[in-house]
């Protein structure tokens, strides 16, 4: 019986020292040809710093009425490059990039002091974005994963929206992929953590499926929006911000909060989305007070790139009603 208990420690010991030290044995060769955010930068780009992050954003038009446009998971300001003139019609618009995408710095645990990739810093980032920016209250809309974080946002600072514009939102906790919560210590180790880019680089390979099920019809995916999206992944440093990204703190879940929401607010959606279905939308419009909801036939998860015509006609319908 001894030499058996003596057996177990050991093996329990030598599983213990391997799971320790072999992920640091696993080769992770570093990003190939990635520069910084700013070499990347296109003529209209503009970068500020807020809350210890550099942030890219772009801005078009003024007036009394400020937008602020908020992209999904995997994507970045260049995902509302279709409609930009047009919110510019009627006022200031500010698209920006999340951190841990577009052109925003990508801060690495080592030099942070708190954690930019969360959904608490996601909102205070975005109040400071727009206390740099000399804005008291914008019209926030946000599509997919920025639905949340633009809907957490207007729990919190209820005073400084006009409107809550949500396109194909999806309300989970703002960081994209959901782990198991007894996961996500163990992808904060320092071990996971050296492996993880190994994990997200297969973005790069399987990010085009992503983008084509975006779109009700996949032929109107154009080499140019390829490139667009393709672009991010030249930034240093892009794999580890994902990997962080991916397991940061996120924010309770926002749905039962919903009812407390006191800004006017349109949920726009594709009938054809197949990355959140239009029934959730259905779902949690009722759950909004005054919340209006419209569906677009023949529209997927990025109206606002595949269909910005209607789109932006059922905006302006809607703002006209509750702030201009």
């Amino acid at each position: 019986m001894k030499r058996w208990k003596k057996t177990l420690l050991i093996s329990f010991v030598v599983l213990a020292v391997i799971a320790c030290v072999g992920p640091f044995l696993v080769p992770v060769p570093p990003l190939e040809e990635t520069v910084t955010e700013s070499e990347l930068a296109d003529p209209d780009s503009k970068f500020i710093e807020v809350n210890d992050v550099t942030i890219h954003y772009k801005e078009q038009g003024n007036g009394e009425t400020t937008f602020i446009l908020l992209h999904g998971f995997g994507a970045s300001a260049f995902s509302w490059r279709e409609v930009m003139d047009d919110f510019a019609a009627r006022g200031r618009v500010i698209a920006y990039d999340r951190p841990a995408f577009g052109l925003t710095e990508r801060p690495m645990p080592e030099t942070w002091k708190t954690n930019p990739y969360s959904m608490d810093a996601n909102i205070e980032l975005l109040r400071g974005l727009m206390d740099a920016l000399g804005i008291e209250k914008a019209v926030l809309v946000g599509n997919s994963a920025g639905g949340a974080v633009s809907v957490a946002f207007a729990l919190r600072y209820p005073e400084r929206m006009d409107a809550l514009v949500l396109v194909d939102p999806g309300l989970g906790g703002g960081r994209g992929p959901q782990f198991p919560d007894w996961v996500l210590p163990l992808m904060r180790t320092p071990q996971a953590r050296h492996i993880g880019p190994l994990l997200v680089r297969d973005i790069a390979v399987s990010g085009d499926e992503t983008i084509l099920r975006a779109w009700s019809d996949p032929s109107k995916v154009t080499d140019e929006i390829f490139e667009g999206y393709h672009k991010p992944l030249q930034a240093n440093n892009w794999d580890r911000g994902l990997y962080e990204l991916t397991f940061a703190p996120a924010h309770s879940e926002l749905r039962p909060l919903l009812p407390n929401l006191k800004t006017p607010t349109f949920i726009i959606g594709g009938e054809d989305d197949l990355i959140i279905r239009p029934w959730y939308f259905e779902a949690i419009a009722p759950e909004i007070p005054g919340a209006q909801l419209v569906l677009l036939p023949n529209c997927g998860h990025v109206p606002q790139e595949e269909c910005p015509d209607v789109f932006m006609q059922e905006i302006i319908q809607f703002l006209e009603s509750v702030v201009e």
